[in-house]
């Protein structure tokens, strides 16, 4: 008899209504981490909007172009709200994605000699990449370890940077490689040591509650594909106007100024949010976004949260049971093995009989032929993927270097590593997600790979992070 719907029939009939062409296709979805799924209900929004108005370019006074305005100044307020943020404190700025949330504030920040920049080595590269522009005008970046087996940030070592002048830390919410939730509190222990922060909630929220009336950070990096699957090319960057206002943007384009002159060679930005909002929005894109917010709170985040939390228990309970007919393990989990301060972004690799790591582009081959979406590799997060197959600095840095004087591949590096395999498989859960999705990956993972030999033989390259 199969097993009830973890979250009761809410989240059933949801499934059913919302998501149902995941089973109409045959396709097992864990790869929510990498993008959240629309819901058909905002495809229909979509094309009944379309449909019904003409929308034009914002930036114009004629009926298409304030059509889109009051669309687009909708969504403006929603955002905000869906994070419980006083809109007297905090604007939202649309961006094409997170990375893109990132780059403003790393380009625009005012680094300089005797500020610093302090990063987790548990970050995404669109948070890491700030560091070049640190460096360029001659900032100090320093980076935090991970500790212990479940691979969280080192709290004492953080404590021990305090800022000299402002600087920026920038940490994830989330880990999008072991799901290890990090904590809110360190946005106000970081303030007080002089820090500016943004935090990296790209991860952290599809699937909890981000409650920025009680944290309070400078800066927000959001994804919203990441939350609701559509649209793609809009993200958000939430910020405090207090601290906009401290950015100095390296260049203007349209839709950022209120005054320009060519032969003048002046420039005075936009007072409010659209200053860094370059060029003409996605104005046909961006009202999804409150569409999708809609979807969500149908729900309800917290009961979200409660619902991924539970799936994500009986997930590392299923991989922990998972065994070789001699008793044999055959899992890693990289990061939390429960779901205390964790979220539903489980990384591991799977082991053959004799502890050896299966190579994730076998996983990766296999899984897809059985129509079971997850994603392998190191996720765009190198320091996670470091620390979870404790490689040092000292021996990353000679395998560059002499990866480099050889002109050898990816495969000769990762030999020079000792790593058996290029990286991890990520399994992760969202909104969507049942009971029985995690029981055909656990029943699948048995028949393919119980008392299976690891061979990466005949494989394709492997592909960039």
């Amino acid at each position: 008899m199969p097993r009830a719907d973890v979250a009761g029939p809410d989240f059933a009939a949801l499934r059913r209504e919302e998501y149902g062409y995941l089973d109409e296709q045959g396709l097992v979805y864990l790869d929510h981490t990498g993008a959240g799924l629309a819901a058909r209900s905002q495809w229909r929004a979509h094309a009944e909007r379309m449909s019904r108005t003409t929308y034009g370019n914002p930036h114009s006074e004629h009926p298409a172009s304030t059509a889109s305005t009051e669309l687009i100044e909708h969504t403006r307020r929603a955002v905000p709200a869906h994070f419980n943020a006083d809109p007297a404190h905090y604007a939202a700025v649309f961006t094409a994605n997170a990375t893109g949330a990132c780059r403003l504030v790393g380009e625009a920040y005012p680094f300089g000699r005797g500020t610093r920049l302090v990063l987790p080595i548990d970050n995404h590269n669109s948070v890491n990449g700030i560091r070049e522009y640190a460096r360029a005008r001659g900032a100090r970046t320093r980076y935090v370890g991970l500790t212990g087996p479940e691979l969280r940030l080192d709290g004492e070592e953080l404590g021990a940077a305090p800022a000299r002048r402002r600087g920026l830390f920038a940490f994830p919410a989330q880990s999008n490689f072991t799901g290890a939730r990090h904590p809110l509190e360190w946005i106000g222990a970081a303030r007080e040591r002089g820090y500016d922060v943004l935090l990296d909630a790209a991860a952290f929220a599809p699937t909890n509650v981000l409650d920025l009336g009680a944290v309070h950070p400078e800066f927000v990096a959001v994804s919203w594909y990441k939350v609701f699957g559509y649209p793609t090319g809009v993200g958000c960057l939430i910020a405090r106007r207090d601290a906009l206002a401290r950015l100095r943007r390296p260049w203007f384009a349209g839709g950022t100024i209120e005054a320009v002159s060519a032969q003048g060679g002046r420039h005075r930005l936009a007072a409010d949010e659209s200053a860094y909002e370059d060029g003409t929005l996605n104005f046909l894109a961006i009202p999804d976004v409150a569409e999708g917010l809609a979807v969500v709170n149908r729900p309800g985040m917290p009961a979200i949260h409660d619902r991924v939390d539970a799936l994500t228990r009986q997930l590392l309970a299923g991989l922990t049971e998972l065994r070789h007919r001699g008793g044999e393990p055959m899992i890693r989990v990289h990061g939390p093995t429960t779901t205390v301060a964790r979220g539903g972004t489980v990384a591991l690799n799977i082991l053959d009989a004799a502890g050896h790591v299966v190579d994730e582009r076998i996983v990766a081959r296999d899984t897809a032929a059985a129509g079971i979406c997850v994603r392998t590799g190191c996720f765009c997060n190198p320091g996670a993927g470091e620390a979870a197959f404790a490689i040092g600095r000292r021996t990353l840095r000679g395998a560059v270097l002499r990866t480099a004087a050889s002109g050898g591949t990816l495969d000769d590096y990762l030999s020079r590593l000792g790593l058996p395999s290029g990286g991890a498989v990520r399994v992760s859960l969202g909104l969507p997600s049942t009971r029985a999705d995690i029981d055909t990956f656990l029943d699948f993972v048995t028949r393919t790979y119980r008392d299976r030999p690891a061979d990466a033989r005949g494989l394709a390259p492997r592909l960039r992070c």
